[in-house]
């Protein structure tokens, strides 16, 4: 499924990439817990939007972990996701989603955070409410 949107939208640009992976870091360390199988997703994720194998989305993960750690604030991240079209923004959405729910909950960070991105990306609260349902109803 993210195979064919991603075949859709081309990020041209390297850096672009790392921003975007670098949001999905930031959204899986906002409760402190950043495990195995949110970075599983995230390479998942990385390898689909580069075509790459699991040896080079490693060092992708790695720079956008760079890149995450060295920032203070997701508006950088944001920025460079607006550009997109509004179906890529809502695969981020669902993406940072699958991310929280990951561990099984969402906490009142990981909420507050999506509100944020959501706020900053200009998609509604009933869009990610309708992807927070889809994919609550999937971790089940």
């Amino acid at each position: 499924m993210l195979k064919k949107f991603f075949k859709k939208e081309k990020i041209e640009n390297s850096n672009d990439n790392i921003l975007v992976i670098a949001l999905l870091v930031h959204a899986a360390k906002i409760d402190e817990k950043y495990t195995e199988n949110e970075k599983k997703i995230i390479k998942k994720v990385i390898g689909q939007l580069n075509k790459t194998n699991e040896e080079e989305s490693e060092k992708i993960l790695k720079l956008a972990e760079k890149k995450e750690d060295e920032s203070n604030q997701i508006i950088e991240f944001t920025n460079e996701i607006k550009k997109f079209s509004m179906g890529f923004r809502l695969k981020v959405i669902e993406i940072i989603w699958k991310i929280v729910y990951s561990d099984g909950s969402s906490d009142i960070y990981e909420s507050n955070l999506i509100r944020r991105i959501c706020g900053l990306l200009y998609v509604s609260d009933k869009d990610s409410g309708i992807i927070k349902t889809k994919i609550q109803s999937l971790m089940k």
